[in-house]
């Protein structure tokens, strides 16, 4: 399984052993230190939107679990209306995959709504 996979893959519970670390030293040389982090998250409560936010204003990509919650949760709606604000205001984009992930892009970044085939 390839790394976007295990990211973005199905759902079940994940820790940092699901994910593997490559050597893009050369790759980052050779874009010039192109300066887009993609950072992983995990939203417990409310007050772990902030660093998220924080992020997307900095111009980094975020991909945020919100396995803890379930979808017809009030605080994922609420979660879920002040990342829209933040991409909206940075002229982003926001999307939500599945159950179980958010993926929050900075400004001038839109996420396909069409799996690759």
């Amino acid at each position: 399984m390839g790394i976007m996979s295990k990211i973005l893959g199905g759902g079940g519970n994940r820790s940092v052993d699901d994910y593997v670390e490559l050597d893009l030293d050369d790759f980052a040389e050779a874009a010039g230190g192109a300066g887009i982090t993609v950072h992983i998250a995990e939203i417990g409560d409310k007050s772990d939107i902030i660093p998220i936010k924080d992020a997307v204003y900095d111009g980094d990509f975020v991909i945020a679990d919100i396995t803890r919650h379930s979808t017809s949760d009030r605080t994922v709606e609420y979660i879920i209306d002040e990342l829209r604000q933040v991409a909206q205001e940075v002229d982003g984009d926001i999307v939500q995959k599945g159950d179980d992930q958010i993926i929050l892009a900075p400004t001038g970044v839109s996420i396909s709504r069409q799996k690759l085939e």
